[in-house]
C-alpha cells in the first residue's frame, strides 16, 4: 500500500504547469498531478495506444479541451473519461489542480 498526500503538490509556477507523478512504476496505470496556473493551458493531445484516461479536478474551474475545439465546462469535483487515443487537453480559468489516470501507462 502506498499512501499519497496531495495537499504536499499544491504547487504552481510562474511557467504555468507542475508536474508530479504520483505513481509511474506500476504495469497497470499511471497517476499524475498537474497544477496549472490561471489562464495555463494543458495542450490537446493524443496518444496512439489503447487505453483509458481519467482527468479529475482536485480544485479550480476551467475546460476540458477536446478534438477541433471542443470544450466542456470543469470545476472541483468533474471527472473526465476518455479513450487515450481521443484528443484531450484542459484550460485553467482559474488556478487549477488535476489528477490525471492513465491505463495501461504510457
Amino acid at each position: 500500500m502506498q499512501k499519497i498526500e496531495l495537499d504536499k503538490t499544491r504547487e504552481f509556477t510562474a511557467s504555468g504547469m507542475k508536474r508530479f507523478f504520483l505513481v509511474q512504476d506500476s504495469p497497470y496505470f499511471k497517476i499524475i498531478n498537474f497544477n496549472l496556473g490561471a489562464g495555463h493551458t494543458f495542450p490537446v493531445h493524443s496518444h496512439a495506444v489503447d487505453g483509458q484516461l481519467s482527468i479529475l479536478v482536485l480544485e479550480g474551474n476551467g475546460q476540458f479541451l477536446g478534438d477541433q475545439g471542443a470544450s466542456i465546462p470543469a470545476k472541483t469535483g468533474d471527472l473526465l473519461v476518455s479513450d487515450i487515443a481521443e484528443p484531450h487537453g484542459v484550460h485553467a480559468d482559474t488556478d487549477m489542480r488535476i489528477l490525471v489516470t492513465i491505463a495501461p501507462p504510457i
